[in-house]
C-alpha cells in the first residue's frame, strides 16, 4: 500500500502533519533521522508508518514500561500486530514474545534498552530482518538532558553488532542544541536529516500564579474542570501524599504516584488513571514520561520544576489530542530554595570528573534561574518558552496565556479551603465553559451537539470497559467531536472521521452509527452488539488469562463473569484455542 493509504487506513488521518512526511520518506529510504517534535505532534507515526511498509520487524527502544504498554495497546486497537519486551513480563513471557517475533508474528516490537543485550534477544536480533530501529525519548542518551539514562549509551553498540545496520530514527520532544548534538554523536547517527517542527502548542493555555494558599487555589481550579482528567505534579513524595490526602478528603477522584510506593501500588494507581477510574493523578516527575493518554485536559505544577525542559515536557502531557487544555503553575519563593537544595545535594554520577560535576551543577543552577524567570514573567509566557528553545521569531504576544489575558499573578486565596457547595461548583463550571468557548471546537457546539457528544463519550466508556482498555484507545475526544460535526450515516462516511481507520471502522462503526444516525441511547446501542461481535475482539492478554483460568479448572460461569461475556462466548473461544471440546 502507498503511504497515504496506510496513514488513513491504519491511523485514520487524511494527511500528514508538519514534518511527518519528510521523516517518513527518509526512513523508508534507509536514512537516519533526528526528529524534534513537541508532544502531540505525531512522532510515533513517523516510525510506525514506515514499519508497516518495510519488510521485517521494526524495533522501538523506549524508556518506560507505561509508554510501551500504551503504544502497543493503541497499535493493536488499530489492527497492527505489536508487542513489548520489558521487565514487567516474566522470563517465560519474554521468551514467548521473542519466539513469536522470530516466527514473524509482529511488525513492531517495543523494547527497553536494558533488554537489548539479553542473550536471547541478541540471538533473535541477529537472525531477524530489522530494517528500522527507532529511539523514542532520545534525549535520554545525553547527560546534559533532563532525563539522562545510562542504558541509552549502549544502543549504538547494539546497532553496530547487527549483521546489517538498519536505518536509525531518533525522536524527542525537547532538546537544546547541546542535547541534539549529543544525540547524533552518542547514537552514532549517519548524516541524519535533522528536523524540528517547532515547540509551539497553540491548544495549551499557560498560567503562572503566586497564590497565598496553594491548595485552595488548586481546588478552585479543579472546580472549573469537573469530570476532566489531569495531572498534579509535586516536587517531593511528602507533598504528593499531603495533596492526595486533602483532595480525597474534599471529594475529588484522585490517586498518587511516586518512587516510594510499591511496584504493585504504582501500577494499580497508574491503571486507575489510565482507565479513568481516578480523574486526578498526583505525582512526582517519576510519573508520565511518554504517557500516551490523549484526554488529559490539564496539568498543574503544584511546585515549580527545576528547569524549563522538564516543565514543558510535563505540561505537554495535556491536550495530546489537539483539544484545548490548561497548564497551571503555582509558584512560591520556597520552590526556588528547594530546587537549589536538590541540585546541590543530588546524587552524584561517579562516571563524571570533578570538573564535569561542577559544570553540571552550574548549568542546573542556571536552568533553575531561567525557570524562576518564567514563573514570574510579566511578558507572554508562550513567547518566553519558545525563545528559550531557540525560536527567536516567536510572536511577542499569544493571547492564550495569563499574562496576555491580563490575569493577576499574585492571588489572595484567603483561608484554608472548605468543601465547596454544589451550587458554587455549578457556577464555577459554567464560568469555565464560557472562558473556553472561544478557544476549542468542542465548546463551540450547540446544545444539541453537546448532548450527542456526551452520549458518544458514554458509549466510548462502555466499550472501553467491555474491552478492559482505556477509553482514549477507542477514540480520542477530537475524533468524537469530529463525529458530531460530520454526523456520518454510513460505514463509508464513518471512515471519513478523523482518527477512524479501517480496523476501528469495522470494530466500532455500527454501534456508533446507532447513536449518531438512529438516535439510540448508548446502552441500547450496545445491547444490539452480538456477544463476540464488533467491539468484543479478544486480545492476546485476555486469551492468556483465559488459558490460565481454564488450566486452573474454573467454571464457564466464573470465566464469563471475569471477562464480561456469555458462557457461550467463553466456550467458543476455548474451542478456538484448542482447549474445549
Amino acid at each position: 500500500m502507498e503511504k497515504r493509504e496506510i496513514l488513513k487506513r491504519v491511523f485514520g488521518h487524511e494527511d500528514f502533519r508538519e514534518g511527518q512526511e519528510q521523516l517518513v520518506d527518509e526512513l523508508l529510504g534507509g536514512h537516519d533521522v533526528l526528529g524534534v517534535m513537541p508532544t502531540g505532534a505525531g512522532k510515533s507515526v513517523c516510525y510506525q508508518l514506515p514499519a508497516l511498509m518495510l519488510e521485517g520487524v521494526t524495533l522501538v527502544v523506549s524508556p518506560l514500561i507505561s509508554l510501551m504498554k500504551d503504544q502497543v495497546m493503541a497499535l493493536k486497537a488499530s489492527g497492527v500486530a505489536a508487542a513489548y519486551i520489558n521487565s514487567s513480563l516474566t522470563p517465560g513471557q519474554q521468551a514467548e514474545a521473542i519466539r513469536r517475533a522470530a516466527a514473524g508474528a509482529y511488525r513492531i516490537i517495543y523494547v527497553a534498552p536494558e533488554r537489548l543485550n539479553m542473550p536471547q534477544f541478541l540471538a533473535f536480533a541477529n537472525q531477524a530482518q530489522i530494517p528500522l530501529l527507532a529511539v523514542d525519548e532520545a534525549h535520554c542518551v545525553s547527560q546534559w538532558g533532563q532525563d539522562f539514562r545510562p542504558s541509552y549509551l549502549h544502543i549504538a553498540e547494539f546497532v553496530h553488532g547487527l549483521p546489517r545496520r538498519p536505518a536509525v530514527g531518533a525522536f524527542t520532544a525537547t532538546a537544546t542544541r547541546r542535547v541534539r548534538d549529543d544525540i547524533i554523536k552518542l547514537l552514532d547517527l549517519e548524516e541524519p536529516l535533522c528536523l524540528s517542527t517547532g515547540y509551539n502548542r497553540p491548544n495549551l493555555h499557560f498560567t503562572s500564579v503566586k497564590p497565598t494558599n496553594k491548595f485552595t487555589m488548586l481546588c478552585s481550579f479543579l472546580d472549573t474542570m469537573p469530570g476532566e482528567c489531569g495531572i498534579v505534579y509535586c516536587n517531593t513524595r511528602r507533598t504528593v501524599e499531603e495533596v492526595t490526602g486533602k483532595l480525597t478528603l474534599n471529594g475529588y477522584s484522585a490517586t498518587r504516584y511516586h518512587a516510594g510506593l510499591s511496584d504493585a501500588e504504582r501500577h494499580a494507581n497508574q491503571d486507575d488513571f489510565q482507565y479513568d477510574r481516578a480523574h486526578i493523578m498526583v505525582a512526582t516527575n517519576a510519573f508520565g514520561m511518554g504517557i500516551d493518554k490523549s484526554n488529559v485536559r490539564f496539568v498543574v505544577h503544584y511546585n515549580m520544576p527545576r528547569d524549563l525542559e522538564s516543565y514543558y515536557q510535563e505540561a505537554g502531557r495535556a491536550g495530546r489530542d489537539g483539544e484545548p487544555a490548561e497548564c497551571l503553575l503555582l509558584y512560591s519563593g520556597q520552590d526556588v530554595i528547594t530546587g537549589r537544595w536538590m541540585i546541590e545535594h543530588g546524587d552524584e554520577n561517579p562516571d563524571l570528573t570533578p570538573a564535569e560535576r561542577e559544570e553540571l551543577t552550574r548549568r542546573d543552577l542556571e536552568r533553575l534561574r531561567q525557570m524562576a524567570f518564567y514563573a514570574t514573567s510579566r511578558r507572554c509566557l508562550r513567547h518566553f518558552i519558545l525563545s528559550y528553545f531557540g525560536e527567536t521569531d516567536a510572536k511577542e504576544t499569544c493571547g492564550n496565556c495569563s499574562v496576555c489575558q491580563g490575569e493577576p499573578f499574585e492571588v489572595d486565596t484567603g483561608r484554608a479551603r472548605q468543601p465547596k457547595p454544589a451550587q458554587a461548583r455549578a457556577i464555577a463550571r459554567e464560568e469555565r465553559r464560557m472562558r473556553k468557548a472561544a478557544r476549542g471546537p468542542e465548546t463551540a457546539l450547540s446544545a444539541w451537539e453537546r448532548a450527542l457528544l456526551d452520549s458518544l463519550k458514554t458509549l466510548r466508556t462502555l466499550l472501553a470497559a467491555r474491552a478492559h482498555a482505556p477509553a482514549y484507545t477507542v477514540f480520542s475526544d477530537a475524533s468524537l467531536v469530529d463525529m458530531v460535526k460530520k454526523r456520518p450515516a454510513t460505514l463509508d462516511a464513518f471512515l471519513d472521521v478523523s482518527g477512524v481507520g479501517q480496523a476501528k471502522q469495522q470494530k466500532y462503526g455500527q454501534v456508533f452509527l446507532r447513536v449518531i444516525r438512529d438516535g439510540m441511547e448508548p446502552n441500547e446501542a450496545l445491547a444490539q452488539e452480538t456477544d463476540d461481535g464488533p467491539g468484543r475482539l479478544w486480545t492476546e492478554e485476555e486469551e492468556q488469562a483465559l488459558r490460565g483460568e481454564f488450566q486452573r479448572g474454573e467454571t464457564l460461569k466464573e470465566m464469563a463473569q471475569k471477562h464480561h461475556r456469555s458462557t457461550g462466548g467463553i466456550r467458543k473461544r476455548l474451542r478456538t484455542l484448542g482447549l474445549g471440546e
